[in-house]
């Protein structure tokens, strides 16, 4: 995956950090960062949205 800039999620707390990719056209990456290498999912952008809502409520 070239040109894919990774940050920290702003949804990562102490207990996990998770690294998101957004500057993909029509993708948005996901790894952990303690496992870079472990694998990656891919989320179509309405679908991260959605996760993150449903994430954000049920805490």
């Amino acid at each position: 995956m070239t040109g894919v800039r990774w940050h920290k999620s702003t949804h990562s707390d102490t207990q996990g950090c998770v690294e998101v990719a957004e500057n993909v056209p029509g993708r948005v990456y996901v790894r952990d960062t303690k496992d870079r290498d472990g694998g990656t999912l891919t989320f179509a952008p309405a679908a991260w949205r959605s996760f993150i809502a449903e994430v954000t409520i049920n805490r």
